[in-house]
């Protein structure tokens, strides 16, 4: 295989269209800080963020692939699953993506707080440990509340904190609708899966859920970030209304998830979804950079 095609299928493997979950709560977190900007901690932290991203999707394929669970799948191709690339370099390409977020964490935790070292070391575990060892949590239907934690919560508090070096209550409120979008991305692709991921033994919340309980947990995501923009506005500042323009997004979204039922449409759910979340992230930055 010639190099042009290896690097297409790395970049592939990545799974680019993840890349804003990782990027909205940094941003989210930044703009939530009344103080001034610090570029450099805001740089560290979306390669922190994106490493992270890029070594769970690299880990993500490198596990499933070896359990022989993307074989029938629906999605975008896998790297180890569709036998393209060897599973031992995308094992190396995940242990690598760990290894920059690690460095990146640590000049941020020295600039900082050296409690981010142990942070950092959670959501290191905790990407490996989806769908890696022997038994992995996002196989048991974990998945959600581990993106809500560390792609929400953890992501979003932290950017703010290497700001300002204070754990910020509007920080924590912003948290959630950025929790709940990403969380929701997860839902809609273990939607389109449930059917293999449950042949394959896979019991992700969707699968215990069934069809019709997933349906509502999406839409409800969905509902739940608007409520809690709503929230923000009203106890910070009026300006993050104007996160409310991706309602007839969000109403669309909905909709598709209770009307369409084909691979095709369901990924294409899952990338309007995606782009929600981005939408959602930047226009709520926006808010609180020009209303705080």
């Amino acid at each position: 295989m010639s190099q042009l095609p290896k690097l297409q299928l790395w970049f592939e493997g990545l799974r680019p269209k993840t890349i804003p979950a990782a990027v909205v709560p940094v941003i989210v977190g930044t703009a939530s800080v009344e103080t001034g900007l610090t570029l450099h901690r805001l740089l560290l932290a979306l390669v922190v963020s994106i490493a992270l991203q890029v070594g769970v999707n690299y880990a993500n394929d490198y596990s499933d692939g070896i359990r022989g669970t993307d074989e029938d799948r629906v999605g975008p191709r896998r790297l180890v699953g569709s036998g393209l690339i060897d599973a031992k370099q995308v094992k190396v390409a995940a242990g690598i993506s760990f290894l920059i977020a690690a460095i990146a964490g640590l000049v941020l935790a020295i600039m900082t707080s050296l409690l981010l070292i142990v942070i950092g070391c959670l959501a290191i575990l905790a990407a490996w440990f989806y769908t890696g060892g022997s038994q992995p949590y996002g196989y048991s239907g974990y998945g959600e509340i581990s993106v809500f934690v560390f792609f929400g919560l953890v992501a979003t508090v932290g950017s703010s904190y290497v700001q300002s070096q204070n754990i910020e209550s509007i920080a924590i409120l912003c948290s959630v609708p950025v929790g709940l979008l990403a969380s929701a991305l997860l839902v809609v692709n273990n939607f389109r899966d449930l059917e293999t991921d449950a042949k394959t033994g896979k019991q992700t919340f969707a699968v215990r859920l069934g069809k019709a309980k997933t349906q509502m947990f999406f839409a409800l995501l969905l509902l739940g970030s608007l409520g809690m923009y709503v929230l923000i506005a009203v106890l910070y500042t009026y300006l993050v209304l104007i996160t409310l323009a991706v309602i007839p997004l969000s109403l669309k979204l909905i909709y598709g998830i209770y009307s369409k039922e084909s691979a095709r449409d369901l990924i294409k759910i899952l990338e309007n979804t995606a782009k929600l979340h981005l939408l959602a992230g930047i226009l709520l930055s926006i808010g609180l950079a020009t209303g705080l």
